[in-house]
């Protein structure tokens, strides 16, 4: 085991498939030269060159549609967004030929494609460029949405994503780069669509995934203090969903809590809220609490950013009604 931040263990995966696979290649704003916004593909162009780390210009529409025509050609593109608010310029791309062509053409094409985008708040970076809307992207068949919340998911899943021959989002979320943590070393797979037990407890369920997984590790180990056993099924991936970790904790603890940083309404935590009620209504012994962003567009100023965002203790005061 190597201990890796988040920013090392996608990069990693990256540079590894980029080497196994010459059909892998990157594209998107700053990408080479300035090796990406966040540092990903830093010393990428120097290794594989222009033709294989090509940066583009702003114009999000042009680098997916230019993804999607690479991917169709038998190429495997990595296309990098700045971040998934800029994805609403490119939306028509994702939703209605990426996620949709395989199906209309009865299967006859393929597209493997990986979009990286970076989202969530938490950066003082203003209402516009520090949205969640994980559940938008989720709501349409044919697209995987991946957003995985420790270093060694995020090498495994983004690895499993550039081999698919489906269209990924790979959702990664803004405050989680500096995270460290246990990534194993060599060929390293985590398939997409499979839930995980982060945490094993037995007195409430807590449902989460990406950043809000860390928070929710704190305020476990906070609730533990007081006695609660709290168990953690970490998500990973929205679509698909998996839901069978999530109905076998909740057999065992009867209660549940949803934690997402996304807004409640319409939310992934509705979902999975209505999925537990309809598949193991038989075991609630209490209301199910979901904890999510406040309804409203995400201030700058940092004191009203981080009340809005969903803390430690919202998670703490929801588990303790459940209780």
């Amino acid at each position: 085991m190597s201990k890796l931040t988040m920013r090392e263990a996608i990069s990693q995966a990256l540079w590894e498939e980029m080497e196994r696979d010459p059909r892998v290649f990157v594209m998107g704003e700053e990408v080479g030269l300035w090796g990406g916004t966040y540092a990903v593909t830093k010393g990428f162009y120097d290794h594989f060159g222009p033709e294989r780390v090509r940066d583009t210009p702003i114009a999000e529409a042009a680098i997916i549609g230019g993804a999607i025509g690479a991917a169709l050609s038998g190429a495997r593109p990595v296309a990098e967004l700045m971040t998934i608010n800029f994805a609403f310029a490119a939306m028509d791309h994702i939703v209605n030929q990426a996620a949709k062509l395989h199906y209309m053409f009865n299967g006859q094409m393929r597209l493997p494609l990986v979009i990286r985008a970076v989202g969530g708040g938490g950066r003082q970076l203003g209402a516009t460029h520090s949205q969640t809307p994980d559940a938008i992207f989720a709501h349409f068949p044919g697209l995987k949405v991946v957003a995985p919340g420790t270093p060694a998911d995020a090498k495994g899943l983004l690895k499993s994503a550039i081999r698919s021959d489906d269209p990924v989002l790979f959702l990664e979320h803004a405050t989680l780069y500096q995270l460290r943590g246990e990534v194993p070393e060599g060929e390293h797979l985590v398939p997409i669509g499979r839930s995980a037990i982060q945490r094993p407890g037995r007195d409430v369920t807590l449902v989460t995934y990406s950043k809000m997984l860390e928070v929710s590790q704190r305020a476990a180990g906070e609730l533990a203090k007081e006695g609660v056993d709290v168990e953690i099924v970490d998500l990973r991936t929205l679509r698909p969903l998996d839901m069978g970790p999530v109905l076998d904790s909740f057999r065992k603890t009867n209660r549940a809590v949803i934690v997402e940083e996304g807004w409640r309404s319409y939310g992934v935590g509705a979902e999975i809220a209505a999925r537990i009620y309809e598949e193991a209504f038989d075991y609630v012994d209490a209301p199910i609490r979901r904890v999510a962003q406040k309804e409203v567009p995400l201030p700058y100023n940092r004191n009203l950013e981080q009340m809005a965002l969903p803390q430690e203790k919202d998670i703490i005061q929801a588990v303790r009604e459940v209780l």
